[in-house]
């Protein structure tokens, strides 16, 4: 419902411009895929190379674990028949203690790969709007899209390359 009533927006505000155009000044339309912008470029690429190794060293202890745990209840199955009730309940204990130790560190290690995914990203996509505003402005643009939003749009008026190679060119700058 949100993408249609911007969509009807954006369409009326394009047919406001056509009309307005036609007796003024040449209508610049252009569309942009943050999404691309976002992946292809170089703090992009950076971001996900960081946040694929915080998932991987995530998984690595959660893979430990589980592997703890397995070995546990293989053990409890294995002398069941062999001790105490006492004993085996002790360790039924221990073993869901565990479980639950288990469960909260996956929900834990979730929770922190999502919130870096949060700073990486937003990070970049505050200064990818910025850019984008820039590219519009010095490109003449009367309307810049996001191209998810559009229905139908000309490779031609796409300006995602060019946001990235200004993103890319003003990291390149401030990293010198």
């Amino acid at each position: 419902m949100k993408r249609f009533v911007t969509a009807a927006l954006c369409f009326g505000f394009i047919i406001a411009c056509s009309v307005s155009a036609a007796y003024s000044a040449e209508l610049k339309i252009g569309v942009v895929d943050v999404f691309k912008a976002l992946n292809e470029s170089d703090q992009g690429k950076k971001a996900k190379i960081e946040l694929e190794a915080l998932i991987k060293s995530k998984q690595t202890v959660l893979e430990e674990r589980g592997k703890t745990l397995e070995k546990l209840k293989a053990d409890i199955e294995k002398q069941s028949a062999l001790i105490s009730a006492d004993a085996r309940k002790a360790k039924q204990d221990d073993f869901e203690r565990q479980m639950r130790d288990y469960q909260r560190i996956a929900s834990d290690s979730q929770a922190e790969v999502k919130k870096k995914e949060n700073e990486l990203t937003g990070e970049i996509l505050k200064e990818l709007r910025e850019i984008i505003l820039k590219v519009s402005k010095d490109g003449n643009y009367t309307l810049v899209l996001e191209k998810a939003q559009a229905l139908y749009a000309l490779d031609s008026i796409d300006v995602t390359d060019s946001v990235i190679k200004a993103y890319d060119a003003t990291k390149t700058k401030t990293t010198k």
